[in-house]
C-alpha cells in the first residue's frame, strides 16, 4: 500500500538535500563550534552560513537569529525572556500550547495575562487587542498562521497597536514559515514584529531545531545559563548538524516561495476541499472565509467521530490529523475550534488536512476516492444519521 501523507503541519519529512548537507557534520566535520582549532572553526563557519540563510529568509540581520531546540523553546524564551512580575501579557485563545502553557506559567509568577477571543473565522480583531491594552502591557503574542485552520492574522495592524501602546510584539510563525514570505525588515509586512518563532521540522529540516528572531535592541533574559553561546541568549553547545540542516531548509523554502509553488499548492488544497464538499453531504470548511496559508484545511464531517474517521483513513493509507499533533489522544475537543464557536460535537467531527510542496495531484485524486467511502461507512453506523439525511442537528 502506498501511503499518502497529508499531515505536514505536524511534521515534514527531511528533504534529501537537507540530509546531505547535514551528513558531513555527523561523520567528518564534528568539531565544537566554540573551539579555536581548525575543526572547530569549520563548524563555526557552517553555523554562521546557516544563520545567514535564515536571516535571508526573514530579511533580518544574522545577529538577530537565535538558534534553539525548536518552536516550543523559542516561544518560551520569548515570554520568559521578556516578562517580569507586574507586567501584562496579551495573547489569544487559539495559540499553540507552547504559548498557552507558558502564559499560565508566567501568570503563576506574577504576570497578568489576557487571552483575546477570535471571530467565527478564527481571526483576532484589532479592536479587541486595542481594548485589552493597559499601561503595563509589556508583550503581545499572536500566532501568525493557525496550526489547525491555517487562518492568517492581521499582523501589521496587531503589531502596530502593540507598539503604539509601548509593548513588544511576538508571533509564533511556526506554521507560516516556508508557506508565506516572512519579512521583518523596516519595509516588510512584519516590520513591527520584535520576536518571531520558527521550527525546523515544519520546513523540511530536522526535529529538534528552531529559531527565535530577536530584533536588535530587544533585551532578552536567557532561560538557560552556561556558556556565552548565541550572544549569551541561549547557552549550550551548538547542534551543528541540525543548524546546518535548518539553514539548508531555509534556503530551499526561500527559493520555493519565489516560484509558482505556493499558487500550485493553493490549487491542490482547493481541489481537495471542493472535491470533498461536492461528494460528501453535511461537511464544511472551518474558517473558509479567512485568509489562510496555502496548505491547510480544516473540514468537519457531521455525524462522524473524527477519531474513528482518522483510523479508517489510516487503514486505507492516508495520514491526516484530528487537529494539533500535540493533542493526539486527547478527549477534549480542539480549543481552537471551540474558540471559533463550534459545538463540541462538530469540533470532534473535524479533521485537519495539511499538504506540502511534495503533495501531488495524483495523491489528491486518490484521497477524493478514499474519503467519501470511509465517511459513508461510518455514517451508516451513526445513530444520528441515516440514508435520507441527518436525524439531529450537530451545531
Amino acid at each position: 500500500m502506498q501511503r499518502i501523507y497529508l499531515d505536514a503541519n505536524a511534521t515534514t519529512p527531511l528533504l534529501p538535500e537537507v540530509f546531505e548537507a547535514m551528513r558531513p557534520f555527523y561523520l567528518e566535520h564534528y568539531g565544537n563550534a566554540s573551539s579555536i582549532h581548525q575543526q572547530g572553526q569549520h563548524a563555526r563557519a557552517a553555523v554562521d552560513h546557516a544563520r545567514e540563510a535564515v536571516a535571508r529568509m526573514l530579511h533580518c540581520r544574522p545577529a538577530e537569529v537565535v538558534f534553539t531546540s525548536g518552536g516550543t523553546e523559542s516561544d518560551n524564551l520569548a515570554l520568559f525572556g521578556v516578562l517580569a512580575p507586574g507586567d501584562h501579557l496579551i495573547t489569544t485563545s487559539i495559540e499553540h500550547n507552547a504559548i498557552l502553557q507558558a502564559a499560565q506559567a508566567v501568570a503563576s509568577r506574577g504576570v497578568e495575562v489576557t487571552f483575546l477571543p477570535v471571530t467565527d473565522q478564527g481571526v483576532v480583531e484589532p479592536a479587541a487587542l486595542l481594548a485589552a491594552m493597559k499601561p503595563n502591557t509589556r508583550l503581545v503574542s499572536v500566532m501568525y498562521a493557525n496550526n489547525e485552520t491555517g487562518a492568517i492574522q492581521p499582523m501589521d495592524a496587531l503589531a502596530g497597536i502593540a507598539h503604539a501602546g509601548g509593548a513588544l510584539f511576538h508571533t509564533d510563525a511556526v506554521q507560516a514559515g516556508g508557506k508565506i514570505p516572512l519579512d521583518v525588515s523596516p519595509h516588510g509586512f512584519l516590520k513591527e514584529v520584535d520576536l518571531l518563532t520558527l521550527s525546523g521540522h515544519k520546513i523540511f529540516a530536522p526535529k529538534g531545531t528552531g529559531i527565535l528572531y530577536v530584533r536588535r535592541n530587544v533585551r532578552l533574559s536567557p532561560m538557560m545559563h552556561g556558556g556565552a553561546h548565541e550572544r549569551q541568549r541561549r547557552a549550550g553547545t551548538e547542534n551543528v548538524p541540525g543548524i546546518v540542516g535548518l539553514g539548508k531548509a531555509a534556503e530551499v523554502c526561500t527559493d520555493w516561495l519565489k516560484t509558482d509553488g505556493p499558487a500550485k499548492l493553493t490549487a491542490l488544497r482547493d481541489r481537495l476541499e471542493q472535491g470533498i464538499l461536492a461528494q460528501v453531504d453535511e461537511t464544511g470548511v472551518n474558517g473558509a472565509e479567512s485568509p489562510r496559508v496555502a496548505n491547510t484545511t480544516s473540514i468537519y464531517f457531521d455525524h462522524v467521530e473524527a477519531e474513528a474517521l482518522l483510523i479508517a483513513l489510516d487503514l486505507k493509507g492516508l495520514s491526516v490529523s484530528g487537529g494539533s499533533a500535540c493533542h493526539s489522544g486527547a478527549s477534549e475537543p480542539s480549543h481552537v475550534l471551540t474558540a471559533m464557536g463550534l459545538s463540541p460535537a462538530r469540533a470532534r467531527a473535524t479533521l485537519r488536512f495539511s499538504l506540502s510542496k511534495l503533495t501531488t495531484e495524483a495523491e489528491i485524486d486518490e484521497v477524493l476516492k478514499i474519503i467519501p467511502a470511509a465517511v459513508a461507512h461510518l455514517r451508516e453506523l451513526s445513530p444520528t444519521y441515516n440514508k435520507t439525511g441527518a436525524v439531529g442537528a450537530t451545531n
